[in-house]
């Protein structure tokens, strides 16, 4: 069984693994949810003071329009994933590296504004908790680039 079905409407079909679809399908979800904590988080005036001060300085301003361009370069990625675009995984993993960095940094104090950065005592209590926010993208990681049939259906396009 190939990875193209033939149908009498649409002529050849793309039959995507299941475990490319879970990891699209994570990946939206996982942003979803973020922008969902997010706004709980912060609320509507405390999301208003986020982006009135964000607008303040140029740097809080590019690190704000980053995220927003991460963002969808992540949707962006989960869309394209499930097309078998070969790139749209290395994308993804290099915006997880990216943010994984970026996070890091500001942990660190780095880095602007202090809602991108991870509380701890010490670094390496800040890379546990950093790796454990993360790790739901380490495992969208791993379906895409571990098990065969996916490795097998990115190469095949």
């Amino acid at each position: 069984m190939g990875f193209f079905t033939k149908t009498r409407r649409s002529g050849a079909r793309l039959n995507v693994p299941a475990l490319v679809q879970v990891a699209a399908i994570a990946i939206i979800l996982i942003r979803c949810v973020d922008l969902l904590m997010l706004f709980n988080l912060l609320g509507w005036k405390g999301l208003q003071e986020l982006i009135f001060r964000s607008a303040q300085t140029w740097s809080l301003t590019l690190v704000f329009l980053a995220s927003l361009v991460l963002l969808f370069v992540d949707i962006l990625c989960a869309f394209s994933v499930v097309k078998g675009r070969s790139w749209a995984r290395w994308l993804y993993l290099f915006a997880q590296i990216s943010a994984f960095g970026y996070l890091w940094a500001a942990s660190l104090g780095y880095g602007y504004p202090e809602l991108f950065s991870i509380a701890g005592e010490n670094r390496r209590e800040i890379f546990h908790s950093l790796v454990m926010q993360k790790l739901p993208d380490i495992m969208v990681l791993l379906l895409l680039f571990i098990p065969s049939p996916s490795r097998r259906f990115f190469r095949l396009q």
